[in-house]
């Protein structure tokens, strides 16, 4: 993740690619993620299950939060491409990265969500939410990225990570509010 983290958003912010960037700032808040994780599990392990109930809330909190702050980047950044019409080469380093992540977060997202399911945890599905979101961005930087590289059109990065805006909020309000869990 901390090579995927550093190589997406070096990419991004040298070629102004908001997919990229949002895909790098992804991988940062999975890492965040899984450490408030860790950080909930050992207050259960710790203090049992009465204090684990309240880690569980404010861990799902922080993951869903994190959903939304990479929302509201996403269509800050976006919107600013659009307005004033700016487009870079394609990052290649970015690109490859990003097709590598799909299959991978795939199979972490599939394992974590197991996991959540046996052991209740909404904060443990949020951070499958995340595998499942780096997914998603991870399409959306090759697919955008690729086309772009293709016809050569500036705009085609903003457009395509706009896309996954909706999935970030939803993944986020569930998170927060604790709903569709397990």
């Amino acid at each position: 993740m901390v090579i995927e983290a550093a190589v997406a958003i070096s990419g991004g912010l040298r070629a102004g690619s908001v997919s990229l960037l949002a895909f790098g700032l992804d991988s940062l808040i999975e890492l965040v993620s899984a450490g408030v994780l860790v950080w909930r599990l050992r207050v259960e392990l710790q203090h049992g299950q009465v204090f684990a109930e309240e880690a569980e809330r404010v861990a799902s909190r922080i993951g869903g939060g994190l959903l939304f702050v990479l929302a509201a980047y996403v269509v800050t950044a976006a919107g600013w491409k659009l307005c004033t019409q700016t487009g870079e080469t394609v990052p290649w380093s970015g690109l490859v990265v990003a097709a590598l992540a799909m299959p991978i977060m795939y199979f972490l997202a599939k394992r974590k969500l197991v996991v959540a399911e046996a052991l209740g945890s909404r904060a443990m599905r949020a951070d499958a939410m995340q595998s499942i979101t780096c997914g998603w961005l991870s399409l959306t930087v090759v697919a955008g990225l690729g086309i772009e590289a293709l016809t050569g059109a500036w705009w085609v990065d903003a457009v395509t990570s706009l896309g996954i805006v909706w999935l970030l909020v939803r993944e986020g309000r569930e998170a927060w509010t604790g709903e569709n869990c397990c």
